[in-house]
């Protein structure tokens, strides 16, 4: 009875894990992975696949041995950038969220062991662990620049003190003047470079540079290269000192992957997640729920929609989406209608939404990544986030920059002061 896939991959999992980390990933009871493990009742074989995932990945919120950095987690969303840092051995020490849904899955799927605020407005910069990497996927927001001169004539405090208070940004910049960590990433929308007639940016680019005095690299990359998605989003990355760091290190493939490898699977492979149950998909009928199929009536509206776009000689309309597509960008409105990406389920069949599990698929997550939201909240979430791979590549070639610089530090060889200072 005992020698079955299941019960030898359970034996596998106890090698590195506890029976309290077992059962917590597998939404079970400790006694009931005991009595597994005892035999005193067979391991079902619906948790194989669960197993397999457990002993392939890092179970997310473990800790890990021997962290090379250290890093905070600013305006944290649930936590794709993380991901992608400490999928290369970083550790992270503060995290910032004032979304309350958001830090609801954040702290389901990394636990709350260190300081987790939410307004990071009125956080004191000092009370802030000392970090090596500072993380952030701040918001697009306008600078004022009105007063600045005037204030210089007075010989008041002008720059980013000035120039981006009020910001979500200017928060940023207080932390990284105060704390000076030796790299940053900071991750936003595509269209952050020609914001307010590219002002934004140039203010943005400035006080990284030219007052804090980091050497700042930048790049716009499609999320497309490693999910079915296409998703740009710009990139910026600064080091305490000059570095050998070139975007020309990213390997990005060609070509990427194609809708159908993120959607539930209906010839029997699909694997079962405990964590979701029967919530996304009926792995008995191997059907995805019926609640996300589009009603009758939101479907004909779509369509007049379109036609009345279409027949004005408008873009607007719905995104109809098949196995061999790459989606539009996954939106937080996703929610509303499911409009921009909706998946073909045949001729004479009303279309779907993506479920929150492949949406979460379709950012990059793993199956281990738990939804312990609505489907509402879900949808907001996976739309605001980022594509984890991208950030995992971005952290791949940032890494021995970080390490060099970080081993610097360790060996007492100081770096340049910021300009203002």
């Amino acid at each position: 009875m005992l020698d079955t896939p299941s019960f030898e991959l359970l034996k596998q999992a106890r090698d590195r894990y506890t029976q309290r980390e077992i059962a917590n990933f597998l939404g079970k009871d400790a006694k009931t992975i005991r009595r597994w493990e005892k035999g005193d009742i067979a391991c079902p074989a619906l948790v194989e696949t669960a197993l397999r995932e457990m002993l392939r990945t890092k179970a997310v919120g473990n800790s890990r041995k021997q962290e090379s950095f250290r890093f905070i987690d600013l305006f944290a969303g649930i936590g794709g950038i993380r991901m992608g840092f400490e999928a290369h051995g970083g550790e992270c020490v503060f995290t910032s969220e004032w979304n309350d849904f958001s830090k609801k899955t954040y702290v389901e799927n990394f636990g709350d062991r260190h300081p987790y605020v939410g307004d990071i407005v009125p956080f004191p910069a000092e009370d802030i662990p000392d970090h090596d990497v500072l993380l952030a996927g701040f918001p697009c927001q306008p600078f004022s620049i009105a007063g600045v001169s005037k204030k210089n004539s007075l010989g008041r405090p002008h720059g980013f003190e000035c120039s981006t208070q009020g910001t979500l940004f200017f928060d940023v910049a207080r932390i990284i003047a105060l704390k000076r960590p030796k790299a940053f990433l900071l991750e936003n929308v595509k269209n952050l470079v020609s914001h307010d007639k590219g002002n934004t940016f140039r203010v943005i680019l400035e006080t990284l540079r030219e007052e804090l005095g980091y050497d700042v690299h930048f790049r716009v990359i499609d999320g497309q290269h490693f999910t079915p998605q296409h998703r740009e989003r710009i990139i910026i990355v600064g080091f305490q000192e000059k570095t050998g760091f070139s975007w020309d290190d990213l390997k990005l493939p060609s070509e990427g992957p194609r809708l159908g490898s993120i959607l539930h699977r209906t010839d029997g492979s699909e694997p079962f997640l405990p964590w979701d149950g029967n919530r996304f998909f009926d792995p008995d009928r191997r059907v995805v729920q019926p609640k996300f199929t589009l009603t009758e009536n939101l479907w004909k509206y779509l369509q007049a929609y379109a036609d009345k776009h279409r027949a004005a000689g408008n873009g607007f309309g719905f995104g109809m989406a098949y196995a061999d597509s790459v989606t539009r960008t996954l939106s937080a409105r996703y929610h509303k209608d499911g409009s921009e990406i909706l998946v073909s389920q045949g001729a004479r069949k009303r279309p779907r939404r993506l479920t929150p599990r492949e949406c979460a698929r379709l950012m990059g997550f793993p199956d281990t990544f738990k939804i312990p939201v609505s489907d509402t909240q879900a949808y907001r979430q996976f739309g605001n986030s980022v594509v984890m791979p991208v950030m995992q590549e971005v952290a791949r070639i940032m890494l021995p920059h970080i390490e060099s610089l970080v081993g610097k530090a360790r060996d007492g060889i100081s770096f340049s002061l910021p300009l203002f200072a």
